[in-house]
């Protein structure tokens, strides 16, 4: 992942960055000694079988579990471990898999409920996702799978972060619509400067949008590189899945 500088000519600071964190459940270690540093506006695909880690390694870094060993920064200032208050506080963000919404509450009351000070308004979230527009005020739990991951991110995007952690965004959706919503993810780390970690089964179309990846299995880091030379070596990818080492592209 590229290194980049201020224009003093000093290296700026990580958005994110992961020093040696290690995750996991009490005495079981899911993931092992992640480091990671990426600047604004950088897309991470975070790439894996199921029970590689991936889910473990997002909550961890959301607050939701306590970290094993490691440390989590946010603009080059530590974020305590096992408190989503204060992570969500720091700017970490996070999209669950199983998308969290209130769904007897509208369209409209789910974005207002995690509106945040200084925040996009409700207009502005809109014209990036205008097909919530004409269901503002129906029950989140009667809106399509698509329309309640597009609420889910929009929810997300009302409390200004600084780095979005999706997970799973396609989970239960046809490939049709997650090739309409993974564009979204680009544009978001685009217009916001938001560092976005996008885990995502639908590796080829993850790799479209991001700007680094990597694959994890068994709790391991198997492959890192740039998302655009990954995609361009399916080889090193299959390897990495199958849990043989492959030197970064």
């Amino acid at each position: 992942m590229s290194l980049e500088t201020t224009s003093e000519g000093q290296p700026a600071v990580p958005v994110l960055e992961c020093r040696g964190l290690t995750a996991g459940y009490g005495t079981v270690t899911v993931v092992r000694a992640l480091d990671l540093s990426l600047q604004p506006g950088r897309v991470l695909a975070v790439l894996g079988p199921n029970g590689a880690g991936k889910t473990t390694l997002m909550t961890t870094l959301a607050g939701m579990l306590p970290r094993l060993s490691g440390e989590v920064l946010v603009d080059g200032k530590p974020i305590p471990s096992a408190r989503p208050g204060a992570a969500n506080k720091a700017g970490l963000v996070l999209v669950a898999d199983d998308r969290a919404l209130f769904t007897g509450l509208t369209v409209r009351e789910n974005i207002q409920i995690a509106q945040r000070s200084g925040g996009p308004d409700l207009d502005a979230v809109m014209e990036m996702f205008p097909a919530l527009k004409k269901r503002l005020k129906v029950p989140a739990g009667a809106v399509s799978g698509g329309e309640q991951q597009m609420l889910a991110v929009a929810r997300a995007l009302v409390q200004r972060p600084k780095v979005l952690l999706i997970d799973e965004m396609s989970m239960g959706l046809a490939p049709v619509i997650v090739e309409e919503l993974l564009p979204i993810v680009r544009r978001i780390a685009d217009d916001t400067g938001a560092v976005v970690v996008l885990v995502e089964q639908h590796v080829q179309l993850a790799l479209e949008v991001a700007d680094d990846a990597l694959v994890i299995v068994h709790g391991d880091v198997r492959l890192q590189g740039s998302a655009a030379d990954l995609a361009a070596h399916p080889e090193h990818l299959q390897a990495a899945y199958l849990g043989e080492t492959v030197a970064a592209v």
